[in-house]
């Protein structure tokens, strides 16, 4: 009884192995996924911060999506693309019901961390989740 008392003292006692890798994936990198093709339909763009942005005629509010995927047995430069797109999805969504053809301003918002680039999604990827928030305005933009 002791020695399991113990052993679970030395468990309890040792630090958690966690993994938090951050990754840089190109935003032109999640829009060539096949998967990509087939769930973004087109009637809405997306401009990160920082990118040339067309015209824009008016903005319709903020949002954040914030999207995990399963990374076991994932590379993470896949779970981060497969995340990257769950947030993209859910920001056409929200632009969709919001009247907009755009989401304008895009950045990566990882626990409310923001991070501008042109190009890049910043990803997060630990030893089981992996995630990507992004954070934009939905605006509608001149065709």
């Amino acid at each position: 009884m002791k020695k399991a008392l113990l052993l679970l003292a030395l468990i309890a006692a040792t630090p958690a192995l966690a993994r938090d890798d951050v990754t840089k994936i190109k935003l032109a990198d999640v829009m060539a996924l096949p998967e990509a093709k087939q769930k973004l339909d087109g009637s809405v763009k997306f401009f990160m911060e920082g990118a040339k942005t067309p015209n824009v005629l008016k903005t319709l509010g903020s949002d954040t999506a914030n999207k995990k995927t399963n990374g076991v047995g994932k590379s993470d430069d896949y779970a981060c693309k497969w995340a990257a797109l769950s947030a993209l999805i859910a920001l056409q969504e929200g632009a969709k019901k919001n009247g907009a053809n755009a989401v304008v301003h895009i950045v990566s918002y990882y626990k409310k961390v923001e991070f501008k680039s042109a190009t890049e999604i910043e990803c997060h990827a630990g030893s089981f989740v992996t995630g990507v928030a992004l954070k934009g305005d939905y605006a509608t933009i001149a065709k």
